[in-house]
């Protein structure tokens, strides 16, 4: 009997192992393809299969994580393109795959705060003055808060870097301070450890880029 229970235990074992590594490799396969994503409609396709991943693991926040993600980066596509227009609409479809993160990650995760930050950045571009003082500082926030939760997080930095380099020297902007922060940012990303093969990475290229275009 004793070896019957045991044989039903190791089974179960395997069979949960066996479900975590497909998971875990079908996300490796759908993260290596954002970084070949380069129009809105790639991007938005693998929204759609993050989602459908998330659909069926449910206790997992990676998945619309990298829903939101891919949302934030269409967005920021139309923005380099000069389309300010309707920003706010990937906004809001990023905040509906956070809100879905949030809630199996818990609230103390500096990724989704981070994701947030870029979010409401975003929605605040369509309309930055009107904008400022409600998602404009809402970004401000956010920020504050993924910086509490982890100081050494690469992203968090880069992303600073990014505030820096893009904002206006009127307004406090610096393309010289900007690249000095793309540093720190590159120095983070050297020694920073992601908790798994599938969690957030991202980054370390654009870091690399802004630094080496210096000077020129």
């Amino acid at each position: 009997m004793k070896k019957y229970v045991l044989s039903i235990a190791l089974v179960c074992i395997s069979l949960i192992s066996y479900g975590q590594s497909n998971y875990e490799k079908v996300m490796s396969e759908k993260i290596a393809k954002l970084e070949m994503c380069k129009t809105t409609e790639d991007y938005q396709m693998l929204a759609n299969d993050f989602e459908r991943i998330g659909k069926k693991e449910t206790t997992q926040w990676l998945p619309s994580y990298y829903a939101a993600f891919a949302q934030i980066q269409k967005g920021r596509i139309q923005m380099r393109d000069g389309k300010m227009e309707g920003l706010s609409a990937y906004s809001e479809a990023a905040f509906k795959y956070l809100d879905q993160a949030e809630s199996s990650a818990g609230k103390d995760n500096a990724e989704i705060h981070l994701l947030k930050k870029m979010a409401y950045s975003l929605s605040m571009m369509e309309n930055p003055q009107q904008k400022y003082m409600t998602d404009g500082v809402k970004a401000a926030e956010e920020l504050k808060i993924a910086e509490q939760l982890d100081s050494n997080n690469p992203r968090i930095a880069l992303i600073k870097a990014e505030d820096m380099y893009f904002t206006p020297e009127q307004y406090g902007g610096s393309k010289t301070k900007g690249i000095e922060l793309f540093k720190e940012a590159l120095n983070k990303f050297n020694t920073y450890k992601p908790k798994s093969s599938i969690d957030p990475s991202w980054g370390r290229g654009e870091a690399e880029y802004f630094i080496s275009q210096a000077g020129k």
